[in-house]
Parts: structure tokens; C-alpha cells; sequence
């Protein structure tokens, strides 16, 4: 989902892992002819960041076009692509809306999450959010090219937060949300009727096309 044109040859090289680092928050929000210019406070993920990196917001990579530090913190800058604001829930962002953030995976980095490549692949809907003791149980709406891959503890991206599936019904699957995931990401603000990012996991989409390939070999 990046959208950057200088950067866009080095996307194949970023990663994430699904386990986010802060909650920025949206700063202003500016359409123009060409793109919809973003600007997102942040602490955590701006150390180190520079002009071209990329970042996910709310699973979504984008990249950095500009930096303007602010007291301990920095405006970080995005140019978002009609294609990317009309995929995502930043469509729905508004000035102080809270965004998950993470870094890209750097190549020493422990992996926490599952692999995640910040590349949505459709919006979901919260249609019933229960809480279980401490915890908070989601159950999420998503559109069949997202449910295909969904599978009985298997992994997902909700907004680039790495959860594990804890059940599938036709149309919907259901998370787990412990205490601390529901105080340090953007999902404390979430409820029933709400988007959310949704990335399938790598894996699955990569057996399928192997096993399609397997079964056009002759013999």
C-alpha cells in the first residue's frame, strides 16, 4: 500500500511483524489534486526515521515524505494515493483520531507477530465486541478475499496488530484481545460498526498458489 513513487522498488524488502509500538496520532488531514497529504504525530517510531522509510498506520505501509520534529516528538508526512484512502480505514481517520504504528522489521529484528507486509487486503467491519473477564473478544465481518484464508488459529492483521483466529464462521472470525493489546493500540477505541484493516497471512496465500500450480503439472 505504499505509495510513494521514488520508494516503491524497495517495498519488497520491508516487513512487519504485526506488534505495534505506539498509537500516533492524526494531526491534520489535506485533500489535494494528486493525493490525500496525511500528517501523523508521533515519539516512539519517529527515532531514527527518515525521509523514504516506511511505516505502517494501522497495517497500512506507507512512506515517510516528510519530517518536522515537534519538542520530543515529530510530524511525520504522508501521500496517500485515492486507491489507498479508498481501501483503508484512514478514509474514516479524522484530526485526533489515534493510528497504530510500527516500524519496518529490520534484518536483526525478532520476529513477535507473524509476518506481516503492510499491503491490505480489504476492510472489515466489528460486529459484536464482548468482554470475557479482563479480556475483550472481537468478532469481525471481512469480505471473502480475506476469509479464505482465515483459519482456526491461524494469524491475522486487524489494523497491523498480529492476532491469532479463535473461531471462523462463514462470513466473520473471531480475536482475542488481551489487556494490554486493548491499552496500547488504536482497538480501545474501536466498537461494533467500526473499520478495521484486514491482512491475510503470507503463508496461506502461497500454499494456495502452489497447490493451483501443482495441479495444472501434467502428469
Amino acid at each position: 500500500m505504499d505509495t510513494a513513487q521514488p520508494a516503491r522498488w524497495r517495498r519488497a524488502l520491508f516487513m512487519f511483524t504485526g506488534i505495534v509500538e505506539e498509537t500516533g496520532t492524526v494531526e491534520s488531514i489535506k485533500p489535494s489534486a494528486r493525493s490525500i497529504q496525511l500528517v501523523v504525530r508521533a515519539k516512539v517510531c519517529a527515532r531514527g526515521l527518515k525521509v523514504g522509510d516506511s511505516l505502517a498506520l494501522n497495517g497500512c505501509c506507507l512512506t515517510v515524505v516528510k519530517l518536522v520534529s515537534r519538542s520530543r516528538q515529530k510530524l511525520l508526512q504522508f501521500d496517500l494515493l485515492r486507491e489507498t484512502w479508498e481501501r483503508t480505514n484512514l478514509q474514516f481517520a479524522r484530526v485526533g483520531s489515534p493510528v497504530n504504528l510500527e516500524r519496518s522489521l529490520p534484518v536483526n529484528g525478532r520476529l513477535g507477530g507473524h509476518f506481516v507486509t503492510g499491503h491490505i487486503d480489504g476492510m472489515g467491519t466489528i460486529i459484536r465486541r464482548e468482554r470475557a473477564g479482563q479480556d475483550r473478544a472481537l468478532e469481525i465481518a471481512a469480505p471473502p478475499e480475506v476469509m479464505r484464508y482465515v483459519v482456526f488459529k491461524g494469524s491475522v492483521a486487524v489494523d497491523g496488530i498480529s492476532l491469532t483466529v479463535a473461531a471462523v464462521a462463514r462470513k466473520s472470525f473471531r480475536v482475542w484481545i488481551i489487556p494490554h493489546t486493548c491499552e496500547v493500540t488504536a482497538l480501545r477505541e474501536r466498537k461494533a460498526g467500526d473499520a478495521v484493516n484486514l491482512e491475510a497471512d503470507l503463508l496461506g496465500k502461497y500454499v494456495e498458489k502452489f497447490l493451483k500450480q501443482s495441479k495444472a503439472w501434467p502428469g
